[in-house]
């Protein structure tokens, strides 16, 4: 039994609060156990210069932690003056995750800004930057594009890991810190691998045990997808026919 209480391949309670922010045309606010983020998707008429006249919109994210949205407070990226590494690292995720199951071609010369902001870090905040991304960018893109559906299906992400040879299901930030081997996979609601960023940190691991952490992977994401689509149901009207 895990230090919360679930079982090995358990998801931590998970919710979707849409539509919170009345300015963005896209905004979710999601809980994952402790860990909260909230998200706006904003649309703007125009590309980045090495788009313009190509005809084909664009998706770009950036990343941020509140102050205390950890247990000690952190400096602000602002006033220190530069991005870290790690901020950068999740940002190219969450938007490459985003650009990779929307046609782009489809938005026309429209990009969207997709801005997670982390209220409360308990593990697992760029996962849920990937999937709280993408239940924002759907409601922007139904929002300012009506009619268009540029999704090729739902996306959702996930943690997952290797302690002690035992499969672990979305790690929270004590387990994390501790855990042998540490992936997070953004995949579609068929299966279908976006990304996966994977690493030994503490023990090898073997092609079973792979099989292993990818196949509780896919039950989270079922699982995560089911919660999305209950929440947001007008989702479905935005995938490609």
């Amino acid at each position: 039994m895990r230090s919360d209480g679930r079982a090995d391949t358990d998801l931590r309670p998970v919710s979707f609060e849409m539509g919170i922010n009345g300015w963005a045309e896209g905004s979710c606010l999601m809980t994952l156990g402790n860990t909260r983020v909230h998200v706006t998707a904003s649309a703007d008429d125009k590309v980045p210069p090495f788009l313009r006249g190509k005809g084909q919109g664009w998706v770009h994210a950036e990343y941020a932690m509140l102050p205390r949205a950890t247990r000690e407070r952190t400096v602000r990226e602002v006033v220190r003056g530069r991005v870290q590494g790690r901020t950068a690292e999740i940002q190219r995720l969450i938007a490459r995750s985003l650009r990779a199951v929307t046609d782009l071609s489809l938005l026309g010369e429209k990009s969207y800004t997709v801005d997670v902001d982390v209220i409360q870090a308990d593990g697992g905040t760029r996962t849920a930057g990937v999937t709280a991304g993408f239940m924002a960018l759907a409601q922007a893109v139904r929002a300012a594009q009506p009619g268009v559906r540029p999704f090729s299906d739902w996306l959702g992400a996930v943690s997952v890991g290797l302690k002690e040879g035992t499969v672990l299901l979305d790690l929270a930030f004590d387990e994390d810190s501790a855990i042998d081997v540490d992936f997070n996979c953004a995949m579609t609601a068929g299966h279908r691998l976006v990304e996966i960023q994977g690493t030994a940190e503490h023990a090898l691991f073997s092609i079973p045990q792979l099989a292993a952490m990818m196949a509780a992977a896919s039950d989270g994401i079922d699982r995560l997808v089911a919660a999305m689509r209950a929440a947001w149901p007008e989702g479905e009207e935005l995938l490609a026919r």
